[in-house]
């Protein structure tokens, strides 16, 4: 079977509700516009659904290049559009190991926030001159071990406030095993919104992600440089903010590794120059580890 696109998602707020596309701009920072904000509590700490699963109750969207917040209960809020001539001071933030730079987004949507999730909270979006790179480690490790492969690779990909690297790359097969061996045991199927990917493939076996270095789409050369270890959002059902143990407990019993509980691998891209774009239903060449 043909191995293509499957779906594509952004999440503009961090650990916020994401956005579906049929088609979605690409450049080595991610999908436009991913993690480009986030919320930070009255610390500056940066926050998310492992300690606040309401924010996954929080839908952004967009009216013109305007960032738009809906969540229940409450009228929307429009943050504008940060003008070219602006110069906003930056503000340090920290993602997990990772110091970058953001600025904030004023008082009104700060006390929209605050109200719907219950604590002093402040929205931040990434600072022009913040220069947060993906790890060198892992980017670099992939360069060595693929050599010939790996020719030109650049090794700094700079991104925004995901996690740890630009991309998320799901297998739709592996989700369909999760489901199998939930069935098995008397549980629900979830669906893939619980592991919050930017690109889900089709066309592949179950975990056949683990055996690849990386795929093709187009011009595109996009390197699979980590499994993505997984935390308990998963657990969390993206529709109404409430956990519970599953799929976690499943996952753990079949996924565990040295570096964690598996699904999906991160990426970073090489050859998506100005105007480079990602469709539902294009082909994804896939490139095995041999």
């Amino acid at each position: 079977m043909t191995v293509s696109i499957l779906s594509l998602h952004s999440y503009p707020v961090k650990s916020c509700a994401g956005i579906d596309h049929d088609q979605a701009g690409i450049s080595q920072s991610g999908l436009r516009l991913d993690r480009q904000w986030v919320i930070v509590d009255g610390k500056g700490l940066f926050m998310t659904q492992r300690g606040h699963a309401r924010m996954t109750l929080i839908q952004p969207g967009f009216q013109a290049d305007d960032l738009v917040l809906r969540a229940p209960g409450l009228p929307a809020i429009i943050v504008p559009w940060l003008t070219h001539t602006s110069e906003p001071a930056q503000v340090p933030v920290r993602i997990w190991q990772s110091d970058t730079l953001g600025f904030d987004e004023g008082d009104e949507v700060a006390n929209w926030l605050s109200g719907f999730l219950g604590l002093p909270c402040r929205l931040l979006r990434v600072h022009p001159e913040a220069e947060r790179v993906a790890s060198l480690q892992h980017v670099e490790g992939w360069r060595q071990k693929h050599g010939d492969a790996a020719a030109g690779f650049p090794l700094r990909h700079r991104f925004g406030f995901a996690d740890g690297f630009p991309f998320l790359v799901a297998n739709q097969g592996s989700l369909d095993e999760l489901n199998r061996r939930l069935g098995a045991k008397g549980q629900a199927p979830v669906p893939m919104n619980r592991f919050r990917p930017n690109i889900v493939l089709q066309g592949l076996e179950a975990y056949e992600e683990d055996y690849l270095s990386g795929m093709r789409v187009g011009n595109m050369e996009f390197a699979f440089v980590k499994r993505c270890a997984r935390c308990p959002i998963p657990n969390i059902d993206q529709s109404t903010g409430l956990s519970a143990d599953e799929p976690g407990i499943t996952l753990a019993q079949h996924r565990l590794f040295p570096e964690g509980v598996l699904f999906g691998v991160n990426a970073v891209v090489a050859g998506a120059g100005a105007g480079a774009t990602l469709r539902v239903g294009e082909e994804a060449e896939p490139e095995f580890d041999i």
